[in-house]
């Protein structure tokens, strides 16, 4: 394996720009499997970074959801070509920084190709109906709304094909997102960010905070900005991720430590990524 350089600094990403965190700290990303080897060293941000990105994801919601499904869904296949060209150099981050063979590790970087250019294709699919009236003169219809700001929290042992799940159906359906990694794995979070940067997502819509899940994932959970929360980790933690954002009534998707994941998450998926424009007020 030759195509990852280790030790690299990685940076949050946030407004179309990689920037360190505020408190200027950093942490090291250690190989599970040896370790004397820094796969990189990632930031180790806190609650301000978490204020400006979802500062950032607010000011592009109202661009992006204006945007065509269409014209988000070609952003959508434009990071997928990136990641299949780069998939080989993700696929080895991914193995050094959480212990996946590197096999595993390319099939499930492939599987986020895959499941990028599927919801790339929801944006020429329909987000409504039109619904038959006794009254001729009455025309019913639903349509859907993007929530806003959808905060994903990923965890670790799948840190390419979750992350992808949660963040690829948020952005075609017009949410603009902030995404929380596991810190053992934000070294592979910032190569999928490297991709849709490439792919020319607009500054805003896609961002990138690393750090302790105390700080920044309570705070994602929490901020009054945010609308949206999908969360896949431990049931302690999604207990209390749920308990937060529920004192403030954001829709919630959370996904607790399971063996399977059953289909009913994809329907979740679908169910907490539009609304209503009644609801929206």
């Amino acid at each position: 394996m030759n195509a990852f350089q280790v030790e690299q600094t990685y940076r949050n990403y946030m407004n179309g720009e990689w920037v360190e965190a505020a408190s200027g700290g950093t942490e090291p990303s250690i190989n599970p499997a040896n370790r004397n080897e820094i796969v990189g060293y990632v930031p180790d941000s806190g609650v301000e970074d978490l204020n400006r990105a979802v500062a950032a994801a607010k000011a592009a919601a109202k661009d992006w959801r204006r945007l065509t499904g269409a014209q988000r869904g070609n952003y959508l296949f434009q990071a997928a070509n990136v990641l299949e060209r780069r998939a080989d150099g993700v696929a080895e981050a991914m193995t050094r920084e959480m212990g996946k063979t590197l096999p595993e590790a390319k099939g499930e970087t492939m599987r986020g190709v895959a499941i990028l250019r599927y919801y790339a294709g929801e944006g020429m699919r329909k987000t409504g109906d039109v619904i038959p009236s006794t009254d001729s003169e009455a025309l019913l219809f639903t349509t859907r709304v993007p929530l806003g700001v959808v905060g994903v929290i990923a965890p670790w042992n799948f840190p390419v094909a979750i992350p992808i799940w949660k963040t690829a159906p948020a952005l075609i359906y017009g949410n603009t997102v902030v995404l929380k990694p596991a810190q053992e794995t934000a070294v592979t979070a910032a190569k999928i960010m490297e991709c849709f940067e490439e792919a020319g997502i607009p500054a805003g819509v896609l961002n990138l905070v690393c750090g302790r899940g105390s700080v920044i994932g309570s705070a994602l959970a929490e901020h009054p900005d945010v609308n949206g929360i999908t969360f896949t980790g431990s049931n302690a933690v999604g207990k209390r991720v749920g308990a937060a954002a529920l004192g403030r009534g954001p829709s919630i998707n959370l996904k607790w430590a399971e063996k399977t994941q059953s289909s009913s998450q994809q329907t979740l998926t679908w169910i907490w990524l539009l609304r209503l424009p009644s609801a929206a007020a």
